[in-house]
């Protein structure tokens, strides 16, 4: 067996193990957060990741499938992440009151903003590649 078919097995092998695809996403973000370290870039290191992946992607070096049943799982266990900060909100009964209505209030119109936003602009991008792509 040659060091070509070995390194084409080991990488297929990669490809489907979940754990290996959640340490790639796990160190995507520890390399954005020790670039936001390093350059003191304004913005969070998850976000500098993120970024980094998607170029990644974007030039081929990592290719979808590797990365997509450890990117199903993060998004299947979403809620784990939450409940930490649902047991705070726990912690400060004044949020059941006044306060509370208020700050969900906020939190439901900004989603709905967010949501209304996007959904403008995802129109607009594909109204514009029909009219280009037609042309």
């Amino acid at each position: 067996m040659s060091l070509h078919d070995m390194s084409v097995i080991t990488r297929r092998q990669w490809r489907h193990h979940r754990l290996v695809q959640i340490a790639l996403l796990v160190l995507a973000w520890l390399a954005g957060e020790a670039i936001v370290r390093v350059s003191g870039i304004g913005l969070p290191g998850g976000i500098v990741g993120m970024a980094l992946t998607l170029l990644l992607l974007a030039t081929g070096q990592i290719q979808l499938g590797s990365l997509r049943r450890g990117a199903q799982w993060f998004l299947a266990e979403m809620l784990l992440f939450f409940v930490p900060a649902v047991l705070a909100v726990l912690n400060h009964p004044e949020l059941f009151g006044w306060l509370g209505a208020k700050v969900l209030a906020v939190i439901v119109l900004g989603t709905l903003t967010v949501m209304a936003v996007t959904s403008v602009v995802v129109d607009m991008v594909l109204r514009l590649t029909h009219e280009r792509a037609t042309a």
